[in-house]
């Protein structure tokens, strides 16, 4: 049997934020069972497939899957393990908002918040990491985002999983937002790395205005810059989240990803190791059996050039780089017959450093990390140029 991740989508959310651009909208509850029987059923018809795998780690994400009822969820892990074998270490993710999760203890009462009861399910489905987005310690930075949540709602959200139990615990945060400055950013790394108990994982992205959000409508054409940090105040943010982060002990290991020793997202790794995966629920993406879909397109078989290319710079994410011998290994030809050219310019450049085994970016390499990657997109005749070592 061989291992996979399962990716599960739950496209529903209170509210819309106004930098998303993943595929999501608000629902009635209607809707939302209605979506959680189809996704049911659609986990249920992978039977025969499954008999192939066993199922490494799981990840729910969205939209916002903790606005899902306790019963629903309980109803979807119920699928997957009379679908597949998963592992008794499986790492199990689930994404929350902390504006689902505030007044579980008493507070606030409502259709979207969490109950003692409902924790209790995630906790009886399997549910073993928390993912909670906080993005900023600051309430108008929060507003600005268009979050629905304060700062006070995400350490009620926390004191809350922690005491029903949940200790493997994600914060996502998020730079180069609006009104955002380097001191805010720097509260905000502190706010999140001091909590108690502390996240065993922190992931720090920078905002990326994406067309079709309404942060592009009002930011893409270049209007409104003064509310977003300038060009020196982002790079230095940038700068400051490693250094900050380092001294509460957490290591960065990819990219935009931080965790204390051990607590690495394997589920995140495995999709940097191009481990097979399988996307459940609508839009969600697979990777199996040498092909790659998004759910209700026809799946697409990939080439030996398009693996290289996905090999390379899915790897060069991670701060340990890539593997010489896992290209070998899986292509039957050597790092160097195929990309050796362009990984002695980047190594003469100072962008990329090779070490026994594995090739990975230097410190001035991350700063530039896309430029580098492009190095590695293989025109028809190169990929195919390679002289097999067999």
């Amino acid at each position: 049997m061989r291992e996979l991740e399962l990716y599960l989508h739950i496209p529903f959310c209170v509210q819309k934020c106004k930098y998303c651009d993943f595929l999501s909208a608000p629902a009635g509850e209607g809707e939302r069972q209605a979506y959680v029987d189809s996704l049911c059923g659609k986990i249920r018809s992978y039977r025969d497939t499954a008999k192939a795998y066993h199922v490494v780690s799981i990840f729910v994400g969205g939209g916002t899957p903790s606005i899902l009822t306790g019963q629903q969820v309980l109803a979807i892990f119920r699928a997957v393990r009379e679908t597949f074998a998963v592992d008794a270490d499986a790492e199990i993710t689930l994404e929350v908002n902390p504006a689902t999760v505030a007044g579980a203890q008493g507070g606030k009462s409502g259709p979207e918040n969490l109950s003692r009861e409902k924790l209790e399910a995630w906790r009886q489905a399997g549910v073993n990491r928390l993912s909670i987005g906080l993005q900023s310690a600051e309430d108008r930075e929060l507003k600005a985002l268009g979050r629905i949540h304060t700062f006070r709602d995400f350490l009620e959200t926390w004191q809350a999983v922690a005491e029903a139990g949940f200790s493997n615990l994600n914060v996502d945060l998020m730079s180069a937002i609006p009104f955002q400055s380097e001191k805010s950013w720097e509260r905000t790394l502190h706010a999140a790395a001091g909590l108690t108990p502390p996240p065993t994982h922190i992931s720090a992205y920078s905002l990326i205005i994406e067309e079709g959000t309404p942060f592009y409508e009002r930011y893409g054409s270049g209007e409104h810059g003064e509310e977003l940090p300038d060009e020196d105040t982002e790079r230095r943010m940038y700068e400051r989240t490693e250094e900050i982060l380092s001294g509460y002990g957490y290591h960065r290991y990819e990219i935009s990803n931080y965790a204390l020793p051990g607590c690495e997202c394997r589920h995140n790794l495995g999709y940097w190791d191009r481990r097979e995966y399988l996307g459940i629920g609508v839009g969600a993406a697979s990777l199996l059996d040498g092909k790659r879909w998004t759910e209700g397109e026809e799946p697409v078989v990939l080439t030996e050039k398009d693996a290289m290319e996905e090999f390379m710079f899915l790897g060069l994410r991670k701060m340990e780089g890539v593997s010489r011998r896992r290209f070998r290994e899986q292509f039957q030809t050597k790092m160097e017959d195929v990309y050796g050219k362009e990984i002695e310019t980047l190594c003469r450049e100072g962008l990329l450093v090779k070490e026994e085994d594995r090739v990975r970016l230097t410190k001035r390499g991350i700063d530039v990390s896309n430029l580098v990657m492009s190095e590695f997109l293989l025109d028809e005749e190169k990929g195919d140029s390679g002289e097999k070592d067999r």
